[in-house]
């Protein structure tokens, strides 16, 4: 069963820094590329980062560059974004995301939703004083 589970959000202060994780499994394990998005309340989901599983090569989107890092553990098991310089503006919900297994020409970017197969439940990110 494919399966994705967020965990390390929570509270911070401005300026603060928080390590998201998410464990993969099942299919997920597999997937060709996996992502970051955010949604915070009345927005639509934004995409953040993403990373190509096999080559590890990544892609951000510029809001979050030179902020944000993903990467993932040696073993491809654990996907991770560090979050530095944490700013209210990030406060949302954090979604780990995992893309299709077998490879299918497509023109939609990373950072689109669309382009992925599986979900996590989200971890929560609030930055505030």
């Amino acid at each position: 069963q494919a399966q994705l589970v967020e965990s390390g959000g929570g509270s911070v202060q401005p300026g603060g820094s928080l390590r998201l994780s998410c464990a993969a499994s099942g299919n997920t394990l597999s997937s060709l590329y996996r992502g970051w998005f955010r949604q915070a309340p009345v927005e639509q989901r934004e995409g953040v980062a993403a990373i190509f599983t096999r080559s590890g090569s990544t892609i951000y989107a510029d809001s979050v560059k030179g902020r944000f890092t993903i990467y993932q553990a040696s073993a491809k098991n654990t996907l991770y974004l560090q979050i530095n310089s944490l700013d209210p503006n990030d406060s949302a919900m954090y979604y780990c995301a995992a893309g299709p297994t077998t490879y299918t020409p497509s023109t939609l970017s990373l950072l689109d939703s669309r382009a992925y197969d599986y979900w996590g439940q989200g971890t929560q990110v609030t930055v505030s004083s």
